[in-house]
């Protein structure tokens, strides 16, 4: 999903309002104590990862679209392999070189499309349990391996594509996109963090 700074800012302001809604209706319920409020806390949680989503969808694009010119693309390649639970690794360089952190890649050299970055990932290529390296609008390479991060998330299992989108974000500005194949779930790391999007 692309997003306009006006339809951003219009979505988020009615989650944020929402929210508002919910902690004042739950401080309400609360001076009850015959009623339970774990059912508030648990919509309450929805809403605020909901609103999570859509901003992290915005930073993604703001992050990348300096950078390349193919950032729907990208988005389109990582919904449809959502779509499919294929997983995938996308690591697009910003300022920063990165192939000095990369080992064992494919050379690839094309142009990117969704089309190339799904069959890229699709489950049994040799090449689709490594990362794949987009530098302006060119698929550099792809199938190589990442550094991985030492950090944990409290409350995560993080597999090894997430450790390594988050292990290479930590050695450089690159921004990597990271499809789960056990959930479908979209996420990206930058500065070492990762924050899921919104599909």
């Amino acid at each position: 999903m692309i997003y306009g700074e006006d339809q951003y800012r219009k979505d988020l302001n009615r989650y944020i309002g929402n929210i508002d809604d919910q902690i004042h209706s739950l401080s309400k319920t609360l001076e009850d104590f015959s009623c339970c409020i774990l059912s508030d806390f648990e919509a309450l949680q929805k809403t605020v990862t909901e609103a999570h989503a859509i901003a992290s969808t915005y930073y993604l694009q703001s992050y990348l679209s300096p950078f390349t010119k193919e950032y729907s693309s990208l988005s389109l390649a990582a919904q449809h392999l959502s779509e499919k639970r294929h997983g995938g690794l996308i690591v697009v360089e910003r300022r920063e070189p990165v192939e000095g952190h990369l080992h064992n890649g494919t050379p690839i050299g094309a142009k990117v499309s969704h089309t190339l970055i799904e069959t890229i990932f699709y489950p049994g290529n040799p090449l689709h349990d490594g990362g794949t390296l987009i530098k302006e609008d060119t698929i550099t390479s792809a199938g190589s391996i990442l550094p991985l991060t030492r950090k944990t998330i409290e409350g995560k299992k993080l597999g090894t594509r997430h450790r390594a989108a988050m292990g290479i974000t930590e050695v450089s500005d690159a921004v990597a996109i990271v499809v789960s194949e056990e959930t479908g779930r979209i996420s990206f790391a930058v500065d070492g963090q990762l924050y899921t999007i919104r599909t």
